[in-house]
Order: structure tokens, then sequence, then C-alpha cells
């Protein structure tokens, strides 16, 4: 099940005490809104407690982030757009060292944005003198094929 937008849970908040406000039971409002009992028990015990600033997503568990967006953003760029040094594509240690960020920063986010530059594929042209010529009668053969019958 997908997490619903900040815009949609601030919805179905407004939805629970609406109903609780109207004097529903909280089993009525869950079977009502689809939603479990607690989830009711919840949001209206919270509104109550706070108001309008209770049905705001509270601040997350943890350590909050350090990452900032641009430092996020100087390794994505670097990563796929740059080579370094005396190599033929980034590691963790170089791209740390190359943007100033700590080599596990740089791994979380080569892994939240799927970035694996030991993987990259690059396109070699062929050295064939005669390349162009075959690229011609291929493409040629695409775009007016022979009539069925006279191949």
């Amino acid at each position: 099940m997908r997490r619903r937008t900040t815009a949609q849970a601030l919805a179905q908040r407004s939805r629970i005490v609406l109903e609780c406000a109207d004097g529903h039971s909280v089993m009525g409002v869950s079977r009502r809104l689809r939603i479990t009992p607690d989830t009711v028990r919840t949001w209206r015990q919270r509104f109550i407690a706070r108001g309008l600033d209770g049905l705001s997503d509270a601040p997350r568990p943890g350590v909050p982030r350090k990452i900032t967006d641009v430092a996020a953003e100087r390794v994505i760029v670097k990563t796929p757009e740059e080579k370094p040094r005396n190599a033929t594509h980034w590691s963790i240690r170089p791209t740390a060292a190359a943007t100033g960020r700590p080599q596990p920063a740089v791994s979380r986010i080569w892994r939240a944005f799927a970035l694996a530059p030991h993987r990259s594929q690059t396109f070699k042209l062929s050295t064939d003198p005669l390349f162009i010529d075959k690229v011609r009668d291929v493409v040629g053969l695409y775009l007016d094929p022979p009539l069925p019958g006279r191949a």
C-alpha cells in the first residue's frame, strides 16, 4: 500500500474530525471512511488536544537529514557527466574526495538514485571503413522496404 500524500492525509484527517463532530461514533466513522477505529481515535484525540495543528504530520523520528539537496546534486551530476583523472569511471572514494562528502554519504546518494558508474555502458562506433555504407544499406531497407516477393 502506498503512503498518502500530505494533502490526501490532511483531507482524510479532516473528514474524520468532521464526522466525529457530527456525533458519529468511532466505529461508525471507521466503517464509513473504511479505516481502522484506532486511526479515528488517534486523529480525534490529536484534534481535541491541539486543534487544527494536531492534524498536521508530526516530525519523523530519527536523526534529521544531514545531506543537503545541493550536496546530493553535486554528487549526482559529477558521477555520470565527468570522468575522474586516471580512471574510466567514478568509485566511492574518489567521488567522496572530489565532492567533499563522506564515503557513506556518497554511497547513500548513489543507492537512492540508482547510480552505478561501474555498470555504465558506452556506445563505440565501429572502426570498419565500410561502416557508413552498411548503415545506409540497413537504414535504407527500413525506410523503403522491398515489396513482398521481390526481395
